[in-house]
């Protein structure tokens, strides 16, 4: 027993120390010590897991309305990302809840990224990478259904139509599902040279 928290308390002085270097307090106050062990006591916007939720969630109420915010907002909340969701931390089922929790909204953070994109006519901007993320994610039409609307704005009927067609084929195979209503009406609204699209 003795050597476990002898070793905790090793780690606990390390990680104060490491604390210190990113903040003006003293590390005994950002890692408390309370009766019952240890209180990790950071301001929110010191855990880059809450500032890039703030900034996303941010971004995504900003879609529709001003979607020049939106990008900025969704840009610098995605640049704090450095690899996949507590990558270091591999231990308890919590961790990896959050974990998968993190990924999830990161991959919706994208997609308004790009929503935005369009939204503020840069169409041409976002074909590459929604063709590598449609691919990536098979299973998120939203992204198939961006780069359907990106490529029928460049002119490129045939390749919008097609990628329905491969979604839809992909789908049934590995799923057995048809895509989804929204991607329905949006094919129908490319083969009609629906307006709204513009």
């Amino acid at each position: 027993m003795g050597n476990a928290r002898n070793a905790l308390q090793a780690n606990v002085v390390r990680l104060r120390k490491l604390l210190e270097q990113f903040t003006d307090r003293p590390g005994d106050e950002l890692v408390r010590t309370v009766s019952s062990g240890y209180l990790l006591d950071v301001p929110a916007d010191a855990v880059d897991a809450h500032l890039f939720r703030e900034l996303a969630d941010r971004g995504s109420d900003r879609l529709l309305t001003r979607p020049a915010e939106a990008i900025d907002l969704l840009e610098r909340a995605l640049r704090l990302w450095r690899g996949p969701a507590l990558f270091d931390v591999s231990d308890g089922l919590r961790f990896r809840i959050e974990a998968a929790r993190l990924d999830e909204r990161r991959l919706s953070a994208r997609e308004d990224l790009i929503a935005a994109k369009l939204a503020n006519g840069e169409d041409r901007g976002v074909v590459s990478e929604l063709k590598q993320l449609a691919a990536e994610y098979p299973e998120r039409e939203r992204f198939s259904e961006q780069l359907m609307v990106a490529l029928y704005r460049n002119g490129r009927q045939t390749e919008a139509l097609d990628v329905f067609h491969h979604t839809r084929r992909r789908l049934a195979s590995e799923l057995g599902l048809e895509p989804g209503r929204a991607m329905r009406q949006l094919y129908q609204a490319i083969l009609v040279h629906d307006q709204v699209l513009l």
